[in-house]
């Protein structure tokens, strides 16, 4: 699944225009200029440009306090701190008699690092944390002497995670240490170019490194995984149910079966985590569910998959299916199966659908699987493990529909309520993570980290509204952002206005905008006024701003308070 690093050179000379272009700065304290084009090459194979200012290695320190120095001139949106365990090695040699207080020491300074760079900038940092470098001079003793390097190396990684990232909003680790745990410390690292180049990481391993980094910086601009489709048949169990009979497909934990129930846990992890869970097989329906509902060592269950299509169709139309029933993009989309010739099919039928090459031995796939990395993200809310749920009541409502000759007759049907709200601490990492997913339903695509929206919160210029929405099926959850700016004493500029896409078509639009007006009456505007930017995603709210009533002078969307006529919606306020 990775390129090779010539592979991502030559994607650098091909002339395709990227979606957008992103300006990261990369500050490292060893040779970074074979980073810097793998990064730009992992970019651009996602459809991204990168404007990258790279500083020459070993100034992170003066790059980063100096206010007036070339990376604030920058502006960068991103900052990768590459900072190498050789140098760490280094500056613990040369420390006064190997202190215990080495680790805490990195730590803080790490914080300046951070702290400096939030009070100039909006950037969000990525940092690496530190492979090991086991230098033998306690051998294992060196977990009990809490003075080694190896001790006090470990310390820094787990305080990177827990006194940093954790407690920092726009602080994001870069995870090189399980890259090395993952693909070896040879492979990592080549002695002879680390001597001659000052270069820390291999040819072999760039392309790997980069998409980690990269994958970070996907996430927050809102391109990520959010399904993984399951083939059944020597995928998620052993053996061909229709043939074998439940009593004899492979799961549980005896042979071959036990790498297909450690598989399911997995798979299990990843539903509550959020990741949209679809199966796609051929087989008769009911015998496909049997193992689901019947085998006793199964740990995937029905109440776990939000579709589930098994018939004897073409796998790429039936994957379609399941595209219209989540009404996300193919490309947010990941689908395993062990057949071949159904990997290919698909591949050829919906090319932005991601198809690993699983390998022929399924005791091999979980560690092929964790190696690619699939499911970034860059947030996490508990309302994260609900979301298979919501997924099955939307397609429950998708077949009440059809049965409604009317649709204000099936919406009048719906009952729905929404319980509109300024951001809280409550809802504040839900209304994050909205902003950094939505990318069909999305006027201007900005996205905010959790310290941004709390930003918002505490602004006096801006005006900040969520919605839930609930119905005789189900709570939908948050579903609807608003962030509101004061332009000017008669003027509210619509900042962000995103929605959930599986709410469309029930009259949310109305009902938003009827309460953006209320707002602005309430504090005295004029005028509401709105802005579409395009992106690769959005075209589908391109005239939204139209259809609503808006005039469009002076190259923004106008609407004018006073003559507005609240639009007739069949939703309540809760």
């Amino acid at each position: 699944m990775y390129k090779t690093f010539s592979e991502l050179k030559k994607v650098l000379r091909k002339d395709t225009y990227p979606h957008k272009i992103i300006k990261v700065a990369l500050l490292g304290d060893t040779a970074t200029q074979f980073l810097n084009v793998a990064l730009k090459g992992t970019a651009k194979t996602e459809g991204f440009g990168l404007d990258i200012f790279e500083a020459d290695f070993g100034q992170i320190s003066r790059q980063i306090m100096d206010p007036s120095s070339e990376y604030y001139e920058f502006d960068a949106d991103y900052t990768i701190i590459f900072e190498s365990t050789h140098k760490l090695l280094n500056q613990y040699y040369k420390s006064s008699d190997f202190s215990i207080n080495f680790a805490n020491n990195k730590i803080s300074y790490v914080e300046e690092l951070y702290n400096t760079i939030q009070s100039r900038t909006k950037s969000r940092v990525i940092y690496c944390n530190f492979p090991i470098i086991d230098a033998k001079v306690f051998g294992n003793f060196s977990n009990k002497v809490e003075s080694s390097f190896n001790f006090q190396l470990n310390k820094i990684n787990y305080l990177l995670s827990q006194e940093i990232a954790v407690q920092r909003d726009n602080f994001f680790i870069a995870d090189l240490l399980s890259i090395q745990n993952k693909w070896g410390r040879d492979f990592m690292f080549t002695p002879s170019i680390y001597v001659n180049t000052e270069m820390v990481i291999s040819i072999d391993a760039l392309p790997i490194v980069a998409h980690n980094i990269f994958s970070i910086i996907a996430s927050l601009e809102g391109k990520f995984k959010k399904c993984l489709i399951l083939d059944l048949d020597n995928t998620t169990w052993g053996g061909i149910i229709g043939d074998d009979g439940l009593e004899k497909i492979q799961i549980g934990n005896l042979g071959i079966g036990k790498a297909f129930t450690e598989f399911q846990y997995w798979v299990k992890a990843l539903q509550k985590r959020g990741i949209i869970l679809a199966v796609c097989s051929k087989n008769d329906e009911d015998k496909a569910k049997e193992p689901f509902e019947k085998h006793p060592d199964m740990v995937l269950k029905l109440d776990d998959i939000a579709v589930f299509i098994a018939n004897w169709e073409n796998k790429a139309d039936n994957i379609r299916k399941i595209q219209r029933i989540l009404n996300i993009g193919f490309d947010s989309m990941v689908f395993l199966d062990d057949n071949p010739f159904e990997r290919n099919l698909v591949r050829e039928n919906l090319p932005n659908v991601c198809v690993p090459e699983l390998p022929e031995d399924p005791a091999e796939y979980l560690e092929y699987l964790y190696g690619l990395n699939l499911f970034e993200t860059a947030s996490f809310s508990e309302n994260d493990s609900e979301r298979t749920k919501q997924y099955q009541v939307e397609a429950r409502r998708a077949v009440d529909l059809e049965s409604f000759t009317n649709v204000e007759d099936f919406l009048k049907s719906l009952n729905m309520v929404s319980a509109v709200q300024p951001f809280n601490s409550f809802s504040k990492p839900r209304v994050s993570q909205l902003t950094q997913r939505s990318n069909q339903f999305n006027l201007r695509t900005v996205r905010y980290t959790e310290q941004e929206i709390e930003n918002l919160i505490q602004s006096g210029k801006h005006y900040t509204l969520s919605f839930t929405l609930e119905d005789k099926y189900g709570d939908n959850g948050l579903i609807c952002v608003i962030v509101l700016e004061e332009k000017d004493k008669e003027t509210l500029f619509i900042d962000t206005w995103l929605m959930s896409c599986r709410v469309l078509k029930r009259g949310m639009e109305d009902f938003t905008l009827n309460t953006i007006v209320e707002k602005a009456k309430e504090h005295g505007y004029r005028y509401v006024t709105g802005e579409y930017l395009e992106t690769a995603k959005n075209q589908m709210v391109r005239d939204h701003y139209q259809n609503l009533g808006f005039i469009f002078e002076n190259n923004r969307w106008i609407l004018n308070v006073n003559d507005y006529q609240p639009k007739t919606v069949y939703i309540k306020n809760k």
